[in-house]
């Protein structure tokens, strides 16, 4: 096993409702305190980035976003970690909602399922807000 290789976890979720839907909740960072509010209290934009403000205080992130792919993707600003990348797919008249995180590979288990936790809490929170 390499250890270079980061740690990916994927949580989807069925939304019964239409993918533009969901991207238009998640593609705009403005939104992100009603779906992920351990994530962003508060969030501004800040030139070509946002800064969001949590518990662990402010942060500049990186909000990428790809309406022809369904692709959000969030990191820091100014750094080259992996971040949260998110895809919304079409499902039958609905959407499905995929979130993946990568974790360094030295990263605590105990850290990864509570992590894991907000993102499973995050992904209900949208299926609440689009349907």
């Amino acid at each position: 096993m390499h250890t270079n290789y980061l740690i990916a976890h994927t949580r989807s979720i069925t939304i019964a409702a239409p993918p533009e839907t969901v991207f238009d909740l998640v593609s705009n960072p403005v939104t992100l305190p009603d779906w992920a509010p351990g994530f962003a209290r508060t969030v501004r934009p800040d030139g070509n980035h946002w800064v969001v403000e949590n518990a662990q205080g402010e942060a500049r992130i990186r909000f990428e976003t790809s309406r022809d792919q369904g692709t959000v993707d969030l990191g820091p600003a100014d750094a080259p970690s992996p971040g949260a990348f998110t895809r919304v797919l079409p499902n039958g008249t609905g959407s499905e909602f995929q979130f993946t995180l990568l974790f360094p590979p030295d990263t605590p288990e105990e850290a990864i399922v509570q992590q894991l936790v907000v993102v499973e809490t995050e992904l209900e929170a949208v299926r609440a807000l689009c349907e």
